[in-house]
């Protein structure tokens, strides 16, 4: 019987009835939990079951469909159980409409900086996310510089390229969006052509524009997804392969050289030579 099912059942004081497995778990075990009292509710443990429950409430004190956080200490996070039996085909619009919803958040105290309040992580990835004033410095430092120790050489020397480029490519201090920071089609619920629940956040506080180019990593999202916020502004191709090249790299030290095209088309769509 599951460790982490049994767990769950004992920070909502319940008794366990039975669980499976829910796809994912490249990052974390997740599973559907029935418990004696008639509920079901997913649980998942790591990287960081704390940090992901904050991230969770703050998108969801946007308005924004979120699975509301149930339980949570140290070692497991359990959350409401939302139907996801639909396909985001049926509802770019409305999944570019809660994005915006969720983008009109700021920090604390209206200042304009770029960040978390602490580290997360992508499995083995470490993501961080300290503070920074200026976006081009978050983005050069936090998500790009990062990895320079961790890649082959030539990827490394056309990151440090562009990274002293990125003052010229990335607007100085945009609004300061929240964003769910790591969007794909795994990590948007859908049922009855809406979105029930944005899950697996890996969030901060940054250029809007970072959620719309990441749901085109792995997917092809129609003009009614990148309209909801209004029309994408000039020079955002580049703008778009600076920030797929952060999700990139993480593929590339997560899962190896097939992700390697992967990088080098994005450092050529930013003109990194």
């Amino acid at each position: 019987m599951s460790r982490l099912a049994r767990h769950a059942a004992t920070l909502l004081g319940a008794g366990l009835w039975n669980w499976h497995p829910l796809q994912g778990g490249d990052m974390a075990q997740t599973l559907l939990v029935y418990l004696n009292d008639g509920r079901t509710v997913v649980a998942k443990n790591g990287p960081d079951p704390l940090a992901e429950a904050a991230m969770l409430r703050a998108l969801g004190a946007t308005g924004a469909p979120v699975p509301t956080v149930l339980a949570v200490d140290a070692d497991a996070l359990v959350m409401e159980y939302r139907p996801a039996e639909g396909t985001l085909a049926a509802c770019w619009g409305d999944l570019g409409r809660v994005l915006a919803q969720v983008h009109q958040a700021r920090p604390e105290g209206g200042v304009t900086r770029y960040g978390w309040a602490g580290d997360y992580a992508l499995g083995a990835v470490r993501v961080c996310n300290a503070w920074a004033d200026s976006w081009p410095e978050f983005w050069a430092q936090r998500r790009l510089g990062v990895h320079l120790a961790h890649v082959p050489i030539d990827v490394a020397h056309r990151l440090e390229k562009l990274m002293r480029r990125l003052p010229g490519l990335l607007p100085a201090t945009p609004a300061p969006a929240l964003l769910h920071g790591d969007l794909w089609h795994g990590n948007v619920l859908v049922a009855h052509r809406r979105v029930t629940g944005l899950i697996d956040p890996c969030c901060h506080y940054g250029h809007a524009e970072v959620d719309l180019a990441t749901m085109g990593v792995f997917s092809q999202p129609p003009a009614a997804f990148y309209m909801a916020e209004g029309p994408l502004e000039a020079g955002h191709a580049v703008r778009f392969a600076i920030y797929r090249l952060w999700t990139a790299l993480v593929h590339l030290r997560l899962f190896g050289a097939t992700y390697r095209p992967m990088v080098a088309q994005y450092l050529d769509e930013a003109g990194a030579g």
